[in-house]
């Protein structure tokens, strides 16, 4: 694209001044008439022309000379271009003597009266009326462009404002040189505020431009010339950062309130350019009287520091990502470490890392650490009459009727293939024993509805309950009397639960059929 054109200040002072004495000069010739009236003088003119001729023609006519009057007609249109036909009519219409083609040009006027184009003079015979010269002129206002541009009013115009025009440039041009504030600024300072990184701009108290350096003036496609005495609001990157109804720029706040504004935040955005980033910073100028005289504004180029910034946060939120991924990641891996994969259920690694302190804590502090075998019954049968598959889904079913009925804080481990443990922390021998009462229902009355589709089947498991006491080393002893609590309830025939206690046994609540 290329630059738009922009007539410098100097030329725009000049044009106006023209304009105003151009106006001037209309104004004083309309009041009190400075200028002769070019139209009047035509019409003297063509008045009095008109009147010799047509005395001429009527000498010649009253003593029958029609010859004569012709080439005397022809003769004066010869010497003067501005008429076009002549022609001497009678009363009675009769044209008796004429020149040039005055059918053509001849345009009788209205009402009768003569115009400046088209003049009637009459002509009396023994103080009648006897008839008219008829004189048809060339029109007074020019009918096209070039003759209006050959007019001598417009030609006149025109010299005046081109030469008005070349005078009020050429003088301006040398005295604005003595009143550009940039000109008693010596070379040395403004080459030190054009060597500066900062745009620098001074502004009046109108927000006008007074004085910039090279870095301000690079980012407004400008040279200082043409920036100086524009409304700072009114460059194109101030008017789209503060458009209309957005509120004072910071500049005019800053001069009305006084005080600094220190890194206002701001997006410059150029033509055919990416925005920059810029910290601007506002501070009044006052005189030594405590006078108010402008405003200095400079701006700080964080373009770079800003994308840095912006890489460094996605940096950043990818690494999150990264670290969200690695949790994830991580949980999986434990899931896979401690949980049984078909049921979910503690694997027998991870069930003892954390049962082991229970059993500690439990010795030590004497409270009751209660230990539950489970098993589901004939579960060999289940799987050689509906398959493996249905097996598993039987075992993932007792698996959520277990984990469904317990507490936090009590681990469930499925501790071989069909066989689970659990530990209840805090529960004496009749507290596990009523909760396997309540499990070993709950997977009786609701593991086979959990599996509709597969007719015919039941689900029961039998239970082993034991409790810890203060013989009782090693977590495994517990374990072993709760198996053994098991396999009593399986020998007594299934769906039971039976429970040990150590050093001793003895038979416990038997289930009803």
């Amino acid at each position: 694209m290329g630059a738009k054109f922009r007539l410098s200040p100097v030329a725009r002072i000049s044009a106006g001044l023209v304009a105003l004495l151009f106006t001037l000069l209309v104004a004083f010739d309309v009041v009190f008439g400075l200028v002769p009236s070019e139209t009047e003088q035509l019409r003297q003119l063509r008045g009095a022309a008109s009147e010799n001729l047509a005395v001429q023609i009527t000498t010649l006519i009253s003593v029958g000379d029609y010859k004569t009057a012709t080439r005397t007609i022809e003769e004066i249109m010869r010497r003067n271009d501005q008429i076009r036909s002549v022609a001497a009519r009678r009363k009675d219409g009769q044209i008796l003597v004429q020149a040039g083609d005055h059918a053509r040009f001849w345009v009788p006027p209205s009402e009768g009266r003569s115009t400046l184009d088209h003049v009637r003079v009459p002509v009396f015979a023994d103080r009648q009326p006897w008839g008219e010269i008829e004189i048809s002129f060339a029109p007074a206002t020019p009918s096209s462009l070039r003759g209006w541009l050959t007019h001598p009013s417009v030609l006149l115009a025109g010299v005046l404002v081109l030469s008005g025009f070349l005078a009020f440039y050429l003088y301006l041009r040398r005295a604005l040189q003595y009143l550009n504030p940039t000109a008693v600024i010596p070379e040395r300072v403004r080459t030190a505020l054009d060597s500066l990184a900062e745009a620098v701009v001074v502004l009046d108290t109108k927000g006008r431009i007074i004085l910039s350096n090279a870095r301000f003036r690079r980012f407004n496609g400008g040279e200082q010339t043409e920036l100086q005495g524009r409304s700072a609001a009114a460059l194109a990157w101030a008017s789209k950062a503060w458009p209309a109804g957005a509120g004072q720029p910071p500049w005019l706040r800053a001069m009305t309130e006084r005080a600094a504004l220190q890194d206002q935040p701001l997006q410059v955005v150029l033509p055919d350019e990416a925005p920059l980033q810029m910290l601007m910073t506002c501070a009044p100028i006052e005189d030594g009287y405590g006078r108010l005289r402008g405003c200095m504004v400079t701006f700080r180029d964080v373009t770079d520091l800003h994308r840095t910034n912006e890489q460094l946060r996605a940096t950043l939120r990818d690494l999150e990502a990264s670290r969200h991924q690695i949790r994830e990641k991580n949980k999986e891996l434990v899931q896979l470490a401690t949980r049984d994969s078909l049921t979910g259920c503690l694997n027998r690694r991870a069930f003892f890392a954390e049962v082991e302190p229970l059993f500690e804590s439990s010795r030590n502090d004497g409270r009751p650490l209660a230990c539950l075998m489970v098993d589901i019954d004939h579960f060999k049968q289940i799987n050689d009459r509906y398959g493996h598959a249905v097996g598993d889904r039987v075992i993932q079913a007792v698996a959520a009727t277990l984990a469904a009925g317990m507490r936090e804080g009590e681990p469930l481990c499925r501790y071989g293939g069909e066989e689970f443990c659990a530990m209840l922390p805090g529960a004496s021998l009749e507290d596990a024993t009523r909760v396997a009462e309540r499990l070993r229902h709950a997977i009786e009355n609701t593991v086979a509805r959990r599996l509709p589709d597969v007719e015919g089947l039941q689900v029961t498991a039998s239970f082993g309950v034991a409790v810890t006491v203060e013989a009782m080393n090693a977590l495994p002893d517990l374990i072993k009397f709760a198996d053994e609590g098991l396999y009593r309830a399986k020998r007594a025939g299934r769906n039971r639960t039976r429970r040990t206690v150590y050093m001793e046994s003895a038979a416990d609540t038997q289930t009803p059929a």
